[in-house]
């Protein structure tokens, strides 16, 4: 069974990836579970959220913990962590430090489906 988390304090994108999971799964056959959490600090306030998700949707400006600080916490506990982050603000050099804080891919907001589906059919061949 797949594991997912969607980490966004923007209950728009929270939605939105969830939706277009539930969509890219039906018909397909796969099992999956999908957590949310409303901030980066939400996300590793248990800590086998940092091992625990085959994948992690990670929004870098949030409250509290930014999306950066949770991705180097989250591959501190495994260097192996698939996670994808997504911003809207700043997105050059957000990219550049998600990249080398060790995010597997990038999604820029507003999120186009067809991005994002790209990114979940990378995920399910084991491309990422």
């Amino acid at each position: 069974m797949l594991r997912i988390a969607i980490c966004d304090d923007e209950e728009y994108y929270r939605n939105k990836i969830h939706t277009l999971l539930d969509s890219w799964f039906a018909g397909r056959g796969m099992e999956y579970t999908v957590s949310l959490f409303s901030s980066g600090a939400d996300f590793l306030s248990e800590k086998e959220n940092a091992v625990g998700y085959d994948v992690v949707f990670m929004d870098i400006i949030m409250p509290k913990v930014t999306g950066i600080e949770a991705l180097k916490q989250i591959i501190a506990e495994d260097p192996d962590a698939k996670v994808i982050m997504a911003s809207s603000v700043g997105t050059q050099s957000h990219l550049k430090d998600a990249l080398k804080s060790g995010a597997v891919d990038f999604l820029q907001k507003p999120i186009a489906d067809n991005d994002a589906l790209k990114v979940l059919e990378n995920v399910a061949k084991g491309v990422l």
